[in-house]
């Protein structure tokens, strides 16, 4: 069983519209889902904000941002098999921006793409919804538009890891919300009118929305723009639910939040305790001019520390210096009636979370030393036991700098972990401790230990072992003290193992439930649903039926058909199972979201049971409906409207093909609206993918996701193309097998390959795809796969697409994505996987793209430009398109529009400018001189 019980039971936040790629079978515990913000462990704490979906506004959409990118172009005859591309200069420029219809100029600045992609890129975000704890309740969070560049160019603090917005004292490129709606839930399932929350200046941004226990108040956070305040820091606001006004938590203008790590939580229905700004902090440290001395790293002791390729590190005291100053918080017990009070001293506290009784709180700290070689989730930690009232229990652990934990996977930190309350407990602790050394190299029995122990226990008292694991720990689901589900995994060899316990009785020796590969996803049988108890926390839901008792099973439901989700009621001890919903499946992807009939105390009843479930088709978006039990009846609370109509009517198939090896293979296809083969023929084609590493041929080939769910297009979405008439064949199964004790990278480039030589017949069997105008495409990871099948497979793809991709593998020595061993460990397949490697195979055109500021392990900008270097020094048609200010991830407004800009059609390209997706169209068959 896999493991959602620290998030999936508690609704919160959800998002309306789905995501277009197939689900993954579960979510780890520690995960959190983009469109479920559930956390039953912490069930006090504030939802930051979701970023917005495809959402700008242009106030001028004539006008450019006079901001430059870096544009990179190298020009060469090129007689291949797809047809002469031109030729022109290399070298770097940057351009003044001009409009797009003025399609002759080349200039490397900002563009609106077609009308037809604007719209869809232009469409309003559709809100996120969050419900009260009792039910009855539902905020409407409203979103904008897409942030305009001059929001990421705000400068920011790269100190430990992270990214720090220095004038907001808070994480760097936050999302946010604009306005607050309430709307009562109705009886009959209807939605009351809204009630807008109130009392704060126009203009606010909206973060951390938090209801109260007692779902009567809601707290949030404000900030305001540069122009429209001189002060852009956080500062707390409360809200009274039944009024909709809202004013400032402290009655002191002078005390601002701290959001660096965790920001405030509810002790109480009455009560929160805040990460404040120290009001004895002054100007932020000042940089040396003249260094004190060199900068000195050593390994005296011939430690092995092996790191993966870690960003934004700190390098100096300095740095140290300014992430104690960003990063210290002075926490405030703060009353609604404005009572305040200091809570322990000054420190850089990165997690409070009070005890379901509401008697004490844990608070998790980190301290020097630090660091110049891991980022700060790895510093001295230190985790407190407090009262609530602000008095000093005593220190759980304080645990070393940990530089050394091994990079094979399933390593982990020496001594406790994964401290935590007991969700059916009033004061009651359990954490996990290695008994490997964290090494998951070494062999030894047990691996894990879970203790526990009362938080009142005199210093001195022994906790109590609650149980032992052989694979690693992966957390518990509880339900009381007769039962509790304790979950653990082994990456190597995919093993993942649910026991049963009885936390209550030392004479009830455990069981396994469950014990499967976590890649057979067919075989999943779903998680426990959670219920809410009167304290805020969330436990197994327990189910009464004719007398009997009984879990509720959710699940993702993974056939050869697709997804088909469930609910069952099971027997936890005789493992039979009731299959009481189940997704309709031959028009409409739905599931199970949460529990909406665990408000009340006491036992729950099947003929009582209410479940909130979404509803979704290949052209509806996601809408939100009331499912009532006996009769199951279905109201509808939902009614949002389509985000881009102009695509509803596209066309969506699921297909299924095999690699000449015998793993069955799957990809969804998408093709335009109206497209009739027989008369419009084979079409240019994009595949967007990324590949997954599987140890068996037949969990490789089980299908996952649905083909009946919403084609959800971000702004960034290679599905945009569909407004283009191109076909798109979306995540098409790219599995790197590694059976038994092989390594699956091993043998990368022969199975990525040949699943590409898959898809591609399979496109053109159909008649769907013209074999001259196929392109390769992906982000990260995919971008990698991008470069490795033009470089090995030119015969099958004209171009290629990588955004934000590593291409050297000997710049990330100590293992990358899925491989855990070093460089020096498999020279050859480093060397052989690389993309850099093979750049004098590179003959069709590519076009590379990179945000300037990336902050992901392993992919630097610096890999696109060497990549680039070694195309352009053979010769290759290549493009770089290095993008201001972007991270990992491309989130500004005008980047995207520009990305889109860049893949424009064959009759807009103008000869000197390298549009990728012209390839495409152009293909073979194209006889412009200017394609």
């Amino acid at each position: 069983m896999t493991r959602l019980h620290n998030l999936c039971n508690r609704f919160s936040l959800i998002s309306p519209i789905s995501s277009s790629s197939s689900a993954s079978s579960r979510l780890l515990p520690s995960l959190c889902s983009s469109f479920l913000s559930l956390n039953p462990h912490h069930r006090h704490h504030h939802h930051s904000s979701l970023p917005g979906f495809l959402s700008t506004r242009l106030k001028n959409p004539r006008k450019s941002l006079h901001t430059h990118m870096t544009i990179s172009t190298f020009h060469n005859p090129v007689n291949s098999e797809d047809g002469g591309l031109g030729s022109g200069s290399n070298g770097t420029a940057s351009y003044s921006p001009v409009d797009y219809e003025d399609s002759s100029a080349l200039d490397g600045g900002y563009h609106l793409p077609p009308s037809e992609i604007r719209d869809i890129v232009d469409a309003p975000p559709l809100p996120a919804l969050s419900f009260s704890p009792q039910r009855d309740k539902i905020l409407f969070l409203k979103r904008r538009a897409l942030p305009p560049l001059t929001e990421l160019a705000r400068p920011e603090e790269k100190l430990g890891g992270l990214r720090i917005d220095a004038k907001c004292n808070t994480r760097s490129r936050m999302s946010f919300y604009t306005g607050i709606g309430i709307h009562q839930l109705m009886h009959d399932g209807t939605l009351g009118p809204e009630k807008e929350i109130h009392g704060f200046p126009d203009g606010a941004k909206i973060n951390f929305v938090s209801w109260s226990y007692d779902g009567r108040h809601l707290s949030f956070s404000i900030r305001f723009d540069e122009d429209q305040s001189d002060n852009n820091k956080l500062s707390v606001w409360v809200a009274d639910v039944e009024t909709g006004r809202a004013r400032p938590l402290f009655q002191s203008p002078d005390i601002y939040l701290n959001a660096v790590f965790d920001n405030y939580v509810w002790v109480n229905d009455s009560t929160l305790l805040v990460c404040t700004i120290p009001l004895s902090r002054g100007d932020p440290p000042k940089k040396p001019i003249v260094p004190s001395g060199p900068k000195i790293q050593t390994n005296e002791q011939k430690n092995i520390v092996q790191v993966r390729t870690f960003q934004d590190l700190l390098k100096d005291e300095y740095d140290e210096d300014l992430f104690d100053y960003y990063a210290t918080s002075q926490l405030l017990l703060v009353s609604l009636d404005g009572t305040v009070k200091s809570f322990g001293p000054p420190a850089v506290y990165t997690s409070l979370d009070p005890s379901p009784d509401e008697k004490y709180i844990l608070i998790n700290s980190i301290h020097r030393p630090y660091s110049f070689i891991v980022p700060c989730g790895r510093f001295p930690k230190k985790v407190d036991l407090w009262t609530t009232d602000g008095k000093f229990v005593r220190e759980l652990c304080d645990l070393p700098l940990a530089e050394d934990i091994p990079i094979a996977f399933n390593s982990v930190r020496k001594g406790m972990r994964s401290i935590n309350w007991r969700a059916d407990k009033s004061s009651q602790l359990y954490w996990v401790e290695t008994q490997d050394g964290g090494d998951a190299k070494v062999e030894v029995s047990p691996r894990d230990i879970v203790y526990t122990q009362a938080a009142d226990t005199l210093e001195g008292g022994q906790p109590e072992i609650l149980h032992k694991l052989d694979l690693r720990y992966g957390g518990i689901s509880w339900c009381d003290d007769s039962l509790a589900l304790v979950y653990e995994s082994w990456y190597k060899t995919r093993r993942t193992r649910t026991w049963v316990i009885s936390p209550g009785s030392k004479d009830v020796s455990p069981r396994i439930l469950f014990d499967r590969s976590s890649e057979d996803v067919y075989s999943d049988p779903g998680s426990p649903m959670l219920r809410r108890t009167p304290v805020g926390t969330y436990v197994i839901a327990k189910i009464k039926k004719d007398g009997e008792t009984f879990l509720l099973l959710n699940g993702s439901g993974a056939t050869p058909e697709g997804n088909i989700p469930f609910l069952d009621l099971f027997d936890i001890n005789t493992g039979t199972k009731e299959r009481i919903w189940e997704s309709n499946k031959e028009k409409y992807y739905e599931s199970v979201v949460a529990l909406m009939s665990d408000q009340v105390e006491g036992d729950l009843f099947l003929d009582q049971l209410k479940v909130l479930t979404s509803k979704e088709s290949k052209t509806e978006n996601t809408q939100y409906y009331l499912q009532s039990w006996p009769e199951k009846k279905v109201r509808q609370i939902t009614n949002f409207p389509h985000p881009y109509p102009q695509l509803a009517s596209l066309q969506k198939e699921m297909i299924r093909y095999q690699r000449k090896d015998g793993v069955q293979l799957t990809a969804t296809l998408y093709l335009p609206p109206g497209y009739d083969p027989t008369k419009d023929g084979p079409l240019p084609c994009l595949f967007w993918s990324y590949p997954g590493e599987f140890k068996s041929k037949d969990a490789a080939g089980q299908v996952r996701g649905s083909p009946n769910e919403f084609a959800g297009i971000g702004s960034t979405s290679a599905l945009l193309w569909l407004a283009r008439r191109f076909a798109i064949l979306s995540g098409p199964t790219i599995p790197i097998i590694g059976e038994g004790d092989a390594q699956a990278n091993d043998t990368y480039i022969e199975q990525l390959v040949a699943s590409a030589e898959a898809a591609v017949e399979e496109v053109i069997r159909r008649g769907v795809a013209h074999p001259n105008k196929i392109a390769i495409g992906g982000h990260s990871y995919g971008a990698f796969m991008t470069a490795n099948l033009l470089a090995h497979a030119p015969h099958l793809f004209c171009c290629g697409v990588a955004r934000s991709g590593a291409y050297n593998r000997t710049l990330t020595p100590f293992g990358f994505q899925n491989e855990d061993r070093t460089l020096w460990e498999a020279t050859g397949t480093y060397v052989e996987m690389s993309p850099f490697m093979s750049a004098n195979k590179i003959k069709k055109p590519i076009l590379l793209i990179h945000g300037e500021e990336d902050n992901n392990s392993g992919t630097l900008t610096m890999q696109s430009d060497r990549f680039f270097n070694a195309l352009k020094g053979h010769g290759a048609l290549s493009r770089l398109v290095v993008l201001p200010f972007e991270s990992h991830v491309e989130e500004v407004l005008q980047r995207r529009i520009f990305i889109h800009r860049e893949g424009l059609y064959c009759d807009q390209v103008v000869p000197v400018t390298l549009n990728c997706l012209a390839w495409i169209k152009a293909g073979a068959a194209c006889s412009r001189s200017d394609c």
